[in-house]
């Protein structure tokens, strides 16, 4: 198959039979789909907000209704249960509903330097913006980014990710019916598609997905000034303080290291608790595990199955336990079992990188200072969990924590139109929340003084 003639196989990861076939989008193509977007650029940011509103509320009602035949798609290409497939959709309608509120009342300021000069200061949008989205949620993450975009006058190019990429283009051939020409494109591919589409000259190049990935984005995009947004990876810890009760602090554990597989960008990926509260906590989190096993579908694909089981290994061969799980099962697909670990060593892979997987490592320690103090030493710098009934305690956790989000005695929820600001080796800029529409918008400053 030629360089220009290239295919994207995805396979079911239940059954590891064929979900789609897609062609890659060729350097040609990647480059039209940035000449159209730019084209249509001026018209779009001259479109009245409140027109662009109307086009984003038809976009999500086309959504809704396409909700069973977008989760069906992603079901195939992920292995994303039904319900949890449809609940992202729902989820990708509503964040394109709440920008088409938001976009016409994102404002500016004016500043009065006396009574015969104004500075006004307007928001305007940026230009073309590369949107580069993830497979694990990949209408709603998709919806954030481009609602956001389109909201304050963007137009986009939009690259689903390789793993999901017909879930993704039907998305956007949904949304871009209810458009002008230009102002959403879509193209298909690989990393080599997504990379040419960072070192292309557009504006802002917002991505979801690892941190290796988003580095390189940041490179690229330093060669041609265009502004980066990133939600990389994460290695979210969840402290388990004395005094709260071990069955509800294993269930909350077990919500977040196994919901959708552990295929969730805030999924818990360490845990450390109190040792208090250890025995208990450890049974009650081995017995959930099993009941998980029932509740889950399989990881994305072989190759991150070997990635999970790999980080499994290396802490089982440290000395770690597996009191669930551990094992790769026989069968098709990519099924991997809710795993416990117990005794998993500092400096293990499992610890110290992002899984991304049906994993729950556990550190039992002594006090809550040295928990607080493992938690906080990580690399990245999402999200983090603090299970404890000492408000005191919870102060001190948000306070100290290096992360963007800190959650107390829950481990997902917000309030909607929630911002997150990731750090380090997690990314930055806002993504989603009203704040997504000021880093979407650039500030012109206008001076006005009386003429003679």
């Amino acid at each position: 198959m030629s360089a220009e003639n290239r295919e994207l196989t995805v396979l079911d990861p239940r059954t590891g039979e064929v979900a789609s076939r897609v062609p890659i989008a060729s350097a040609q193509r990647c480059d039209e789909a940035v000449r159209n977007a730019r084209g249509a650029a001026r018209a779009w940011a001259r479109t009245p907000a409140a027109e662009r509103a109307a086009a984003l509320h038809a976009a999500a009602a086309a959504v809704r209704e396409a909700a069973d035949e977008l989760a069906g798609l992603n079901e195939r290409e992920t292995g994303k249960l039904r319900d949890d497939a449809r609940g992202g959709v729902d989820a990708g309608a509503g964040t394109l509903v709440q920008y088409a509120e938001l976009g016409p009342v994102h404002r500016g300021r004016a500043l009065h330097g006396g009574p015969d000069a104004t500075d006004l200061m307007v928001p305007e949008p940026r230009g073309v913006v590369a949107v580069l989205t993830p497979w694990n949620d990949p209408v709603a993450v998709a919806a954030g980014l481009i609602g956001a975009a389109l909201a304050t006058g963007n137009t986009v190019v939009h690259k689903p990710s390789e793993r999901c990429p017909r879930t993704g283009r039907r998305f956007a051939e949904i949304l871009a019916a209810h458009l002008p020409a230009g102002v959403l494109e879509v193209v298909d591919g690989d990393g080599e598609v997504g990379a040419r589409l960072a070192a292309a000259p557009v504006d802002v190049v917002a991505h979801v997905g690892s941190t290796a990935t988003g580095r390189s984005i940041a490179r690229a995009a330093a060669g041609t000034g265009a502004k980066v947004l990133l939600e990389n990876g994460g290695n979210d810890a969840l402290v388990v303080d004395e005094g709260v009760d071990p069955q509800w602090a294993a269930a909350q554990a077990a919500l977040g290291s196994f919901a959708n597989a552990g295929q969730i960008c805030v999924s818990v990926e360490r845990i450390y608790v109190h040792a208090a509260l250890a025995d208990p906590f450890l049974a009650a989190l081995a017995g959930e595990a099993k009941e998980w096993g029932e509740r889950i579908g399989p990881l994305v694909d072989q190759r991150h199955r070997e990635h999970v089981h790999g980080h499994v290994a290396d802490a089982l061969s440290a000395g770690a336990h597996a009191l669930a799980g551990g094992e790769v099962p026989d069968g098709p697909g990519a099924f991997y079992p809710p795993t416990v670990l117990a005794g998993v060593e500092p400096g293990t892979a499992v610890l110290r990188e992002e899984t991304f997987g049906p994993v729950a490592p556990v550190r039992v320690l002594p006090d809550f200072d040295i928990a607080l103090r493992e938690a906080a030493d990580d690399a990245y710098g999402l999200s983090a969990v603090v299970l404890t009934a000492d408000m005191t305690r919870a102060q001190r956790a948000w306070r100290e924590l290096p992360v963007g989000t800190v959650k107390i005695n829950n481990v997902f929820g917000g309030a909607p139109g929630g911002a997150a600001q990731p750090r380090r080796g997690s990314g930055q800029g806002y993504g989603y929340g009203p704040e997504l529409l000021d880093e979407m918008t650039t500030t012109k400053v206008v001076h006005i003084g009386s003429p003679g």
